[in-house]
């Protein structure tokens, strides 16, 4: 009686034929498809860091930004010390140590209303 299931080891020996891979794209080997692939991906990365270098949350153009923020806070601040200095030399002409008559009399007229019976007041 013969088993159908066992061929014996001849059929190990015997070397059926190879079936081809079939492939996606037949005309490219597996290899130039793979470091295309490899090529693309490295170029978007490149392509991508170079965009946020420039234009995202830290890069060139924010950079131009907090540069001019900064030249403008600059001549804000100059525009402010100017102001102050000129605010502490009239509290400074009007402290007790040293008093100015003529910002005296100009508060006086200017806070109070007060005139020379002599002056013409125009409003």
């Amino acid at each position: 009686m013969t088993n159908h299931l066992w061929h014996g080891p001849q059929a190990f020996c015997q070397r059926s034929e190879a079936k081809p891979v079939k492939r996606l794209l037949p005309h490219l080997p597996y290899r130039a498809l793979g470091g295309a692939v490899a090529s693309v991906g490295v170029i978007g990365l490149t392509l991508y860091f170079c965009f946020t270098a420039v234009q995202g949350n830290h890069g060139l153009a924010r950079l131009a930004e907090v540069r001019q923020q900064t030249q403008d806070l600059e001549v804000t601040l100059a525009l402010l010390e100017q102001e102050r200095a000129v605010l502490e030399n009239r509290v400074a002409r009007l402290s007790d140590d040293y008093l100015d008559l003529d910002l005296l009399d100009e508060r006086a007229r200017d806070v109070l209303g007060l005139a020379r019976p002599d002056e013409i007041i125009i409003r």
